[in-house]
């Protein structure tokens, strides 16, 4: 059966699936829900609406091309534990077990409903995976937020604060990314929190042995420098008034990461 084929209530087993393989006590803060999300995100954020290449159908990230992609690393993690849902529902592609998976994840950690549709397919090639290098680099700053997110993935600026608004969940890892710890005090729980402590906290570079980072007063928290750069205009307006008023947060967000998961994706069956 192809996954346009199936009917609501085998994508409802698949959801509840999902959620049975998020909790894990010794892993992270105890969930594997954020990693997940950030799979979905990084499967998806490889499109190029200049060449119509990328994106989250025909999921790439299966080959070593683009597994081994450095942003890419720790998605194994995530990758492996869908797999035993992917054994219990064979008929679902990949493409559509990330993205939903991702759209799930956001919703237990207490996030919007996103109107997720599957139809994508697995590509059948490492042939086919992305030029590696398309993924955002927490190291960089506002030029390239705008030349990643605007010129190659098509988003607005209120949609790319939005996307980079997902940072409320979970957290940097020093053996993967090289940066290291949480961005909120609820790395679980899905809320306004990042712009919040964005705005609100003092934030300085971090003195270690690591990439180029930001802490707050206590060392607890971490900002990126991409993050960082959300604090300069044309940003700053848009990270205000997430700060302000999480229910906006959430509906911009549902809104923005449904267009992510889709980007480059033709073929869809309507749920």
């Amino acid at each position: 059966m192809s996954t346009e084929q199936a009917s609501p209530d085998k994508y409802l087993a698949v959801r509840k699936d999902i959620i049975k393989v998020f909790p894990k006590e010794d892993y992270d803060d105890g969930s594997f829900a954020p990693v997940v999300l950030r799979l979905a995100w990084h499967a998806s954020g490889t499109y190029d609406k200049n060449h119509k290449d990328g994106g989250s159908d025909g999921s790439t990230m299966r080959y070593k091309t683009e597994a081994e992609d450095p942003a890419n690393a720790g998605l194994e993690v995530a990758r492996g534990v869908l797999e035993p849902v992917k054994a219990a529902h064979p008929w679902i592609s990949y493409a559509d077990l990330w993205t939903l998976a991702g759209c799930v994840a956001v919703e237990h950690m207490g996030g919007p409903h996103i109107e997720w549709t599957g139809g994508r397919r697995d590509k059948a090639s490492e042939a086919d995976c992305p030029p590696v290098g398309r993924l955002p680099d927490g190291a960089l700053g506002k030029d390239h937020v705008l030349d990643v997110f605007v010129s190659r993935m098509g988003f607005t600026v209120q949609e790319t604060v939005c996307l980079i608004g997902a940072h409320t969940v979970g957290r940097c890892h020093k053996d993967r990314s090289g940066f290291d710890g949480p961005w909120t005090e609820t790395p679980t729980r899905f809320s306004n929190q990042f712009y919040k402590q964005l705005l609100h906290n003092t934030w300085k570079e971090k003195k270690w042995d690591g990439p180029r980072q930001f802490e707050d007063e206590d060392g607890d928290l971490m900002m990126l420098p991409t993050d960082m750069a959300l604090l300069e205009p044309p940003f700053r307006e848009y990270v205000e008034i997430y700060a302000k008023d999480k229910q906006r947060f959430f509906d911009d967000f549902a809104a923005a990461f449904l267009k992510l998961i889709e980007l480059g994706v033709t073929k869809r069956g309507r749920l």
